[in-house]
């Protein structure tokens, strides 16, 4: 567990992902690391869930939650100078924003760990408490998982973990929006048919391309017993997913985002640790 940064998930291996749920387990158990510090925080004012598991995780194992608007960063001085100074009271730094470039301009002072809240090229906190929820009952390796969705930066966050966990991943829309490299099915229908776990995120520009691949409660009917539906919040009833698949038993989006808080802890401890 001596990784620092947590900027992506792409060259992430199984041995750490096994040790990043060992500790999360602890903290979903009252456990784990306790800290007396501060964790410096950037988010936008729109950002919910994210952040408030952040922030609650950070105060439940010692660590001053101190929150900055994202929009704190967009200024001439330099990051490496910004996080030079932060480092001085603050004991890792978690940001969301737009451009990842900032967090890697933050990360390359070393001064800091810095933690990805989410950008839009990716979101590895958000797929990690996914894939820890799933390990509460299942083995992931031997899990089917199924993104229905255009590319952005959830589609290619699981895309990475696929490719460093080796998950079985396919992604179902029309072949404009493909992420490149990820295995890919155009017909919905027969996608689905084979998925364990089906993941979406919100349309943005491309809603009427994506209009087809509606996830429904008839669709979510095809896949085999079991399956799982997780769609990425905040997700839209009527648009990537339809109101009765959110009351499909499939529906797992709620509980599964209770495991964002110890998740969250157990990768700032990693970080501060490492």
């Amino acid at each position: 567990m001596a990784r620092k940064h947590l900027l992506s998930l792409a060259d992430w291996n199984r041995g750490e992902l096994e040790a990043l749920f060992e500790l999360a387990e602890q903290y979903e158990a009252g456990g784990g690391p306790r800290f007396d510090g501060a964790a410096a925080m950037f988010f936008p004012p729109t950002s919910l869930r994210t952040r408030l598991s952040f922030e609650r995780g950070a105060t439940a194992m010692g660590l001053q939650p101190i929150t900055f608007p994202s929009d704190s960063l967009d200024k001439d001085e330099d990051l490496v100078d910004v996080v030079g100074y932060l480092s001085q009271w603050a004991d890792v730094v978690v940001v969301r924003h737009p451009q990842l470039t900032a967090l890697q301009r933050l990360a390359s002072a070393d001064a800091a760990p810095v933690i990805n809240a989410m950008t839009s090229e990716n979101h590895p906190c958000e797929v990690l408490s996914d894939l820890y929820a799933l390990s509460r009952h299942h083995d992931i390796s031997a899990l089917r998982y199924l993104f229905v969705g255009g590319d952005g930066n959830i589609a290619r966050a699981w895309w990475e973990a696929a490719q460093a966990f080796g998950l079985e991943m396919r992604q179902s829309c029309p072949e404009e929006l493909r992420v490149v490299g990820m295995p890919w099915e155009e017909n919905l229908p027969h996608a689905i048919a084979s998925a364990d776990v089906v993941l979406t995120d919100g349309p943005g520009r491309h809603a009427e391309l994506l209009e087809p691949y509606r996830v429904t409660a008839a669709l979510l009917d095809r896949a085999p017993r079991g399956v799982r539906l997780a769609p990425c919040p905040p997700f839209i009833r009527g648009r990537e997913v339809s109101a009765d698949a959110i009351e499909h038993p499939a529906f797992v989006g709620y509980s599964f985002k209770r495991h964002l808080m110890p998740v969250q802890q157990a990768i700032l401890a990693r970080s501060i640790n490492a």
